[in-house]
């Protein structure tokens, strides 16, 4: 039942993907194939694979224990206090924080999670600031000014 739940969901999202792809404008100056082919090509590929979860199920599988769950929950509120938090708190603050938090569910030691947090975060703001040239700002506006 849970691989036939998904697949439905899968198949209603890739229709979605594929309707508003098919409602891109081009642009003045696009490329031959135009904006809408690329989500296109995803909605196809996403609604293949949930024809397939619905059609060939697999069997039910064996769900995790209810600390687990409790621990996955606390992850996800993790990442969504992290996509909350960036921007108002800046990247360095909001990702040493989630890795940091995330770290400490792996293995619980305060020193190390906070090391992981910190090293995690510069390196990271160092990598997509001025490798890769992403708009990041490092502290909070209201520190910085």
């Amino acid at each position: 039942m849970s691989d036939r739940l998904t697949g439905l969901i899968t198949l209603v999202t890739a229709l979605a993907f594929f309707i508003g792809a098919i409602h891109l404008e081009s642009p003045f100056f696009a490329d031959p194939l135009g904006p809408a082919a690329f989500p296109i090509l995803i909605s196809a590929v996403a609604g293949l694979a949930g024809m397939y979860m619905l059609l060939r199920p697999d069997a039910e599988p064996e769900w995790p224990a209810a600390a687990t769950a409790r621990r996955l929950l606390l992850a996800t509120g993790i990442l969504v206090f992290y996509a909350f938090g960036l921007k108002p708190l800046g990247f360095l603050l909001s990702t040493a924080v989630a890795a940091a938090a995330l770290s400490y569910q792996i293995r619980a030691d305060v020193v190390r999670a906070a090391a992981t947090g910190i090293c995690l975060s510069v390196g990271l703001f160092l990598i997509f600031k001025f490798a890769l040239g992403l708009s990041l700002f490092a502290l909070p506006r209201w520190l910085t000014g």
